[in-house]
């Protein structure tokens, strides 16, 4: 499918996830990135471009530097659609490790997982490095103590360095992610999400976008991440939606300027 001009021209040169994002913050640090909502708590986190690529770099050192992956890594993401999950997705697109989303947690080196308890017992199954996420507001961390096995995000990540380097430079062509049981490399993320980009509403810098999908399907990860990088847009990411009435999701979409939505 041939990428829209419209878009075309925006990021034209990046090869994966982590080029989009890096020139996202080159081009405009300040514009809001990630908004998300939890509508089971009525939690409201807005991330800027800059706020979300601090966040990427801190998890990537964590990823390269204390938990010694590698390039062709895999890590296995047992979460939901979540601000959080969307940093994940993009830090270990800056190191070189297969983000497997909702993967085999016994095939993984890493596994991240939280906070419903199915999750984190299913996690238990890898052998290397497990991380919770307990997904509290603020980034808050479990309380009184993350679940045994596990390290908890919230008290590894703050002091990792906000600057990050990869050891070895990405490999466009090798393997970045695995969603529903498809392998992209982050040169096809990349490509696919500007290709559909215009189909979800993604017309142009600037747009908003709306999206109550799952991240455990490439439509999902589309609306609710990739397709916002490639086009210069951003996302209103909505979890719990279906708790939400239609006045409120009415109400949101005007003072979020939402332009498009998934759901």
């Amino acid at each position: 499918m041939p990428v829209p001009r419209t878009l075309a021209r925006v990021n034209a040169t990046d090869r994966t996830p982590a080029d989009l994002l890096s020139s996202a913050l080159a081009a405009d640090p300040g514009r809001p990135l990630v908004t998300f909502y939890d509508d089971a708590t009525g939690e409201r986190v807005e991330l800027s471009v800059a706020t979300f690529a601090n966040w990427v770099a801190k998890t990537a050192n964590l990823l390269q530097d204390e938990l010694s992956v590698e390039p062709g890594d895999r890590v296995a993401l047992l979460l939901p659609a979540h601000w959080q999950t969307a940093v994940w997705l993009l830090a270990c697109a800056s190191v070189g490790v297969v983000a497997d989303v909702a993967g085999d947690p016994g095939a993984a080196d890493v596994v991240v997982s939280g906070p419903e308890p199915e999750s984190l017992e299913a996690g238990r199954a890898c052998s290397g490095a497990r991380i919770a996420l307990a997904l509290r507001p603020l980034g808050g961390r479990f309380a009184p103590a993350p679940p045994e096995g596990f390290a908890d995000y919230a008290v590894e990540v703050p002091g990792q360095g906000d600057r990050f380097v990869p050891y070895v430079p990405v490999d466009p062509e090798a393997p970045a992610l695995i969603v529903a049981g498809r392998e992209f490399s982050g040169a096809e993320v990349v490509e696919r999400a500007r290709a559909e980009a215009s189909g979800l509403g993604l017309t142009g810098p600037g747009v908003r976008i709306l999206s109550g999908l799952p991240y455990d399907t490439w439509e999902g990860l589309s609306a609710g991440l990739y397709g916002p990088l490639a086009s210069g847009g951003s996302v209103v990411l909505c979890r719990h939606l279906e708790l939400a009435g239609a006045g409120v999701v009415d109400q949101r979409i005007e003072a979020e300027r939402v332009s498009a939505t998934a759901r």
